[in-house]
């Protein structure tokens, strides 16, 4: 009989080994990315490898990125990551015989090719085809939502100066610096299908027309959007959508609920926010899950792509489970 054969990842005693909650997070996830379609737009693009050392494998490199955005590593961290974790290197299907595991040069060189050719919206845009094949985005409506990204305020680096392309903006009684992450969610499903990245100070209001999937529809918004049918852009994209806005909070604590009037528009209120409430179920997966707290780049359009990236693996990860029955089933 044939022994399986051992390497980096496998030492023959799996058995004892303690199915952990990272190992079936990388487990599931591996399972509901559509690989081949994410693949088909990096191949395009990728390196001939005609001089210099064999490049690895598109395969490869497109596991080790997305294992960043599963983990917060920075690029030198990746490196060492693979290095000390054998759980990572059997995800990015680096096996015994490599003589050399990707270096940080080498993992930042393949997320420049992904950010040179715009790959994170594709990647985006194939997840979402993938999904609605599946029935599982329908597209019916849309809930649009910002949320702010921090950038570091500090000016103790190399080049003296905090990001120009970062600004800060007050919310409440608090100032932050950094960048807004603007998006349109299905109203159905909760799934994200349009994602917009602005420097902090820009107003929601002003990117709601760019969020909308260009359907016919309805789309629900928190109090920041208010007066945004009037807006010239948007009348002139989408003069058909029909825009639900929340109430501002001091005119609906002002309602007079025991009225048949403000009963009704305080029922409709309490409509309106559960719809809402699913744009921050996405939120919460790259701020909790991956842990997408604070900026990593410098710029709108990498911290953009980042999130492009960030809220594709976002919409897998909140449907994982029903992918994963559909698949037993």
């Amino acid at each position: 009989m044939q022994m399986k054969q051992i390497s980096l990842a496998t030492t023959g005693f799996e058995l004892a080994i303690k199915r952990t909650r990272k190992r079936e997070f990388l487990d599931e996830m591996d399972q509901v990315i559509p690989w081949p379609e994410l693949l088909a737009l990096i191949a395009p693009h990728a390196p001939s490898g005609k001089t210099g050392r064999p490049p690895f494998a598109p395969e490869v490199m497109l596991h080790i990125h997305l294992l960043q955005q599963f983990f917060g590593h920075s690029d030198p961290a990746m490196e060492e990551a693979l290095h000390d974790i054998p759980l990572y290197r059997e995800f990015a299907r680096l096996d015994v015989g490599m003589t050399r595991l990707p270096d940080e040069s080498t993992i930042l060189r393949f997320r420049h090719l992904l950010e040179a050719h715009d790959l994170g919206l594709q990647i985006l845009a194939a997840v979402n085809a993938h999904l609605s094949q599946r029935g599982l985005l329908l597209k019916t409506g849309t809930v649009v939502d910002a949320t702010l990204i921090a950038a570091p305020s500090s000016t103790k680096n190399a080049q003296g100066e905090r990001d120009p392309e970062m600004h800060q903006t007050k919310k409440g009684n608090q100032w932050h610096f950094g960048m807004k992450a603007h998006i349109g969610v299905d109203a159905d499903s909760g799934l994200v299908h349009t994602v917009l990245g602005t420097a902090a100070n820009a107003h929601d209001v002003t990117q709601a027309g760019a969020l909308l999937h260009g359907q016919k529809t309805d789309v629900f918004g928190d109090s920041g959007y208010r007066g945004v049918h009037k807006r010239e852009e948007v009348i002139q994209t989408h003069p058909d959508v029909a825009w639900h806005v929340a109430m501002m909070p001091g005119k609906r604590k002002a309602l007079d609920k025991t009225t048949p009037m403000g009963g009704i528009l305080d029922a409709l209120e309490k409509t309106k926010a559960r719809i809402r409430a699913k744009v921050e179920h996405p939120f919460r997966v790259i701020k909790c899950q991956f842990g997408h707290r604070k900026t990593r780049y410098r710029g709108l359009a990498k911290n953009t792509h980042q999130l492009q990236v960030l809220f594709a693996l976002s919409n897998l990860w909140m449907v994982r489970k029903r992918i994963l029955q559909g698949a037993a089933g």
